[in-house]
């Protein structure tokens, strides 16, 4: 025990736990304060006395029920849904069209870049080797 006690591994993992304790009852006292419309760190500022409570607010005004909204459901006005499928399919179309656009710009860049740097290399590079059995010539024989 005398061994364990004079580790330094041992009084670092303490120390961590006193500081995780720490903050964990600061978070919570934080998070149990808290209240509407006030800070709710106000308490860890010396000389700063809790807010008295705040007065109600006023009653919230209702909207009129046209103002509301829809309710909540699923919509079965086929308007509705006639219009939002074409919104959404021409939203489609336009998307589609601009990965067209990228898609064939890609390969037109692709296909000049092939026939106009690595064909010649590679034909070029077919030129300087030297085949391995050379070829028998018309005036040995």
């Amino acid at each position: 025990m005398r061994s364990l006690l004079r580790k330094p591994l041992t009084w670092m993992v303490l120390a961590e736990c006193v500081v995780m304790a720490s903050l964990l009852v600061v978070g919570w006292r934080i998070v149990a304060d808290a209240s509407p419309g006030t800070a709710a760190y106000t308490w860890l500022l010396p000389g700063v006395d809790k807010p008295a409570a705040s007065p109600p607010l006023l009653s919230p005004i209702e909207p009129p029920a046209a103002a509301r909204g829809p309710l909540p459901g699923l919509n079965f006005d086929p308007y509705f849904w006639r219009k939002r499928l074409a919104d959404l399919n021409r939203d489609t179309s336009s998307i589609e069209a601009l990965e067209w656009k990228i898609a064939s710009a890609v390969m037109t860049t692709a296909r000049s870049y092939l026939e106009t740097v690595v064909l010649p290399a590679i034909e070029r590079a077919e030129l300087r080797t030297v085949p391995l059995r050379p070829s028998p010539s018309p005036a040995t024989s």
